[in-house]
């Protein structure tokens, strides 16, 4: 008997649709595996009502004969940053205690549209600040995996969507949503051994997700491999009026389109991702996922990308700037928490309430937004950081000149311990050296998993591409999938 929750999400939607099982029992399985998971702090809430609710409207459609969703009978897990219409919604955060929103965001409204349920809200780093899933309010996620030579670190599932990614890891869930500032999909996916892919800017609507950095956050999916990546995008992307960035583009159809065949494509290789004291076993990783994209066709060339030394701390002056404006609306005045100390007035409660309700790291991004829009220093840091901005994206534009995709490490190490960073802001914002520059060029990017460390844990590898071309990175993932074969998975402690 196939156990229901180690299939993925085109095996579940396949088999509701041939009658292999009924999307209750596939409900039902997974309801019963996130009940038993309890020590991986994966989920906030926990709404078993909601899956098998959709999970029931799935069969009764197959039995009356009606042609069934794309994600009929799939249950996925939802980052806490996306607003679920009756459903507690906090961003991992005390400020948005008991926060229950009265509407649907958009890319949740678009995946139940498609028949999906929700089996809950997946925990994260508070409003998606964070490298490995230590601000959330609600305590820290554990990754599923353990270091083979059976250390009891508890490891960290990388962040900001450290629940998704610990969720799809452990089957939890066969799917999940994700956002990536800048690498918050990417990362995660890297260091517990699923796909992964950041979207061009714009082609999920933001409408209804909680913001941090307004001009870089994008929606995406992450599940286990390629081909359940590219059936969530799809129920997820589409034109939104309510939002103003969003694209107004049909929507591919990604999974038809997928092909492992990259005979005539070129795929660069960024000369400056090779960073100082880069790992052994990163490194090797990387040439051997260029040995993968070779035999599967491609060309190989490499590129210069040459302000990417400039990446991280632009991004680290843009995203903290947005945040401190965003953050902003939270005062304790029409939602969330609110804290009023005897006798105080109105600007007591909000320096009250924001003390209370933001994490340490919350109000370091913050200071440091607040600090860079200053009027004695926004020409000297913002602008300084926009002018960067452009420059890198424009370095992408002349790399497009010569190749299809960019490949590259998705992180800079495996999961390291939980604790283990912490304590040192600049270490953890490293971790993102090899997604922000992606990022703030606002370009679709994806990470699927590779093989694995010295220490059994798992490595990915970023494809990069060109605006609007998720069908050539889902493509180039899928040829690496193929030839990775990768099987590894955390054996279930929790």
């Amino acid at each position: 008997m196939v156990d229901l929750t180690d299939l993925g999400v085109a095996a579940i939607r396949d088999g509701v649709r041939e009658g292999d099982f009924t999307a209750r029992s596939v409900a039902e399985a997974f309801v019963a595996k996130v009940a038993k998971a309890k020590l991986l702090n994966a989920f906030i809430v926990e709404t078993p009502d909601h899956a098998l609710a959709a999970a029931d409207a799935a069969d009764a459609a197959r039995a009356a004969g009606e042609v069934p969703k794309p994600l009929a009978g799939v249950p996925i897990g939802m980052k806490d940053l996306f607003c679920t219409k009756g459903t507690t919604t906090t961003a991992a955060s005390r400020i948005l205690e008991g926060f229950v929103p009265p509407y649907e965001s958009a890319v949740s409204e678009r995946l139940f549209d498609a028949g999906a349920g929700m089996l809950g809200k997946l925990n994260m780093d508070q409003f998606a600040m964070g490298s490995s899933n230590e601000t959330s309010a609600f305590g820290n996620v554990i990754s599923p995996w353990r270091r083979k030579d059976g250390g009891n670190a508890a490891l960290a599932p990388g962040g900001s969507s450290g629940g998704s990614s610990s969720a799809v890891s452990a089957r939890l869930c066969p799917g999940a949503t994700g956002t990536d500032t800048g690498g918050s999909i990417r990362q995660p996916a890297a260091f517990t051994g699923i796909s992964g892919i950041k979207p061009t800017y714009g082609r999920c609507s933001r409408w209804g997700t909680i913001a941090f950095a307004s001009s870089l956050d994008q929606a995406g999916p992450m599940a286990r491999d390629v081909r359940d990546c590219a059936i969530m995008l799809e129920a997820m992307a589409g034109f939104d009026a309510r939002d103003a960035t969003s694209l107004k583009l049909d929507v591919p159809h990604w999974e038809a389109g997928l092909s492992s065949d990259l005979k005539g494509k070129c795929v660069g290789i960024p000369k400056e991702y090779r960073v100082d004291d880069m790992p052994e076993e990163i490194d090797a990783l990387w040439q051997q996922g260029i040995a993968w994209l070779r035999d599967a066709g491609a060309e190989i060339v490499e590129v210069s990308l040459p302000h990417t030394r400039y990446a991280l701390p632009a991004y680290y002056i843009i995203a903290p700037a947005e945040a401190s404006s965003n953050l902003a609306r939270y005062d304790g005045v029409r939602y969330g928490l609110r804290d009023l100390p005897a006798g105080a007035g109105l600007q007591d409660m909000y320096a009250a309430t924001r003390a209370d309700g933001f994490g340490a790291e919350v109000k370091r991004r913050i200071l440091i937004g607040t600090y860079v829009l200053s009027a004695g220093f926004y020409d000297a840091y913002f602008t300084q950081a926009a002018k960067i901005r452009t420059l890198i994206s424009r370095d992408f534009e002349q790399a497009w000149a010569r190749c299809d995709v960019l490949l590259a490490p998705t992180a800079p190490s495996a999961a390291f311990a939980l604790g283990e960073k912490s304590a040192d802001p600049l270490a953890m914002y490293l971790n993102d050296v090899f997604t922000v520059p992606s990022s703030l060029a606002g370009l679709p990017a994806m990470s699927v998993p590779g093989g694995v460390d010295k220490d059994g844990l798992p490595l990915g590898l970023q494809i990069i591409g060109k605006p609007f071309d998720e069908q050539g990175v889902l493509n180039a993932g899928l040829a690496i999938e193929q030839r990775a074969g990768f099987v590894a998975r955390p054996e279930a402690w929790w």
